[in-house]
């Protein structure tokens, strides 16, 4: 019997927990997730200029018919049902991705990723399995792939492996990386549940340091929805919530229009388009900020890496 078939029918609460978990760890959207995702009809005053989801993803779908070689087209396609929902969709999209553009590990581990959500029932597919260890080999670092091949460990009755496991990339994680918080809280949850003692190990791990390429913007004074604004915005009329926030996305485009060399607010708009589950038009920052800063790939590329952009 395959290891898949073995752990099929095996998507206890717990599991599920996990993968929630993992569905939000390269996002840093939990905080902006739990106020949008309570705020009811909230979402139907946001300004009108704003593209309605399903025009959006009409425009990323008519652009892969005109660009089907387009490895980026498919991406954006990808994250774009993604965020949605549409986790098989999403899939397909990344399968199309990662056929004409085989050496990205970043495409590989969010094809995985979009795999293991399309799963009702088996909470680590073994076509999942695939992608995650083709992402591996091509990155070892890749902190997605990582973290869901612990998982396997984990669903598969190996708790005291996940842990270690995640510990490891715990290690490697630089410091700001927004999966931080999330990744501390599932070791902390399945040693909880498995009990198996974390606490003081994670009281003495930190954070790697971060390499100049690394170093956080999103830390910096650059207008954008921090999870402080966000807590402000949570406390103000539900009408007024999404406004806020796409607000501050759009001052932040319109100084780009003005300034496209600022490299320190494209990171900023990535950073702003994760926060709101926007992953495709994160991804689309990252085009457009190498596009007008080609001298700064590297760095953009880094960043992007930092927040969990697909495709980065």
């Amino acid at each position: 019997m395959s290891e898949s078939n073995k752990m099929a029918g095996g998507m206890t609460g717990i599991n599920r927990a996990i993968l929630i978990a993992a569905f939000v760890l390269l996002a840093a959207a939990i905080g902006y997730a739990i106020w949008r995702d309570s705020a009811g009809d909230s979402a139907s005053a946001a300004p009108e200029a704003v593209a309605a989801p399903s025009d959006q993803l009409a425009a990323l779908e008519a652009r892969t018919r005109k660009e089907p070689n387009s490895p980026d087209a498919w991406m954006q396609l990808g994250a774009a049902r993604f965020d949605l929902g549409d986790f098989g969709g999403a899939a397909t999209a990344y399968e199309k991705a990662v056929a004409l553009s085989p050496d990205s590990a970043g495409l590989w581990s969010a094809l995985g990723e979009a795999r293991v959500m399309a799963s009702d029932s088996d909470p680590m597919p073994a076509k999942a399995l695939e992608a995650f260890d083709k992402a591996i080999a091509l990155s070892p670092k890749d902190p997605r792939a990582r973290y869901f091949l612990a998982v396997k460990k984990d669903v598969g009755g190996d708790h005291k492996g996940a842990i270690a496991d995640w510990f490891a990339l715990l290690e490697d994680t630089p410091q700001g990386a927004p999966w931080e918080a999330d990744l501390r809280r599932t070791i902390e949850q399945v040693g909880a549940i498995h009990k198996i003692e974390v606490a003081a190990r994670l009281a003495g791990t930190r954070p790697r340091p971060l390499t100049a390429d690394e170093i956080p913007v999103a830390a910096r004074a650059i207008p954008g929805p921090s999870r402080s604004d966000m807590e402000a915005a949570s406390q103000l009329p539900k009408g007024q919530q999404d406004v806020m926030i796409q607000g501050m996305v759009d001052g932040l485009e319109t100084k780009l229009k003005a300034n496209p060399a600022d490299v320190d607010r494209w990171i900023m708009l990535m950073r702003s388009r994760m926060t709101l589950g926007e992953s495709a038009k994160a991804a689309q920052a990252l085009k457009d900020g190498i596009a007008a800063n080609p001298g700064a790939a590297a760095r953009l590329k880094a960043q992007a890496q930092l927040l969990g952009v697909p495709g980065a």
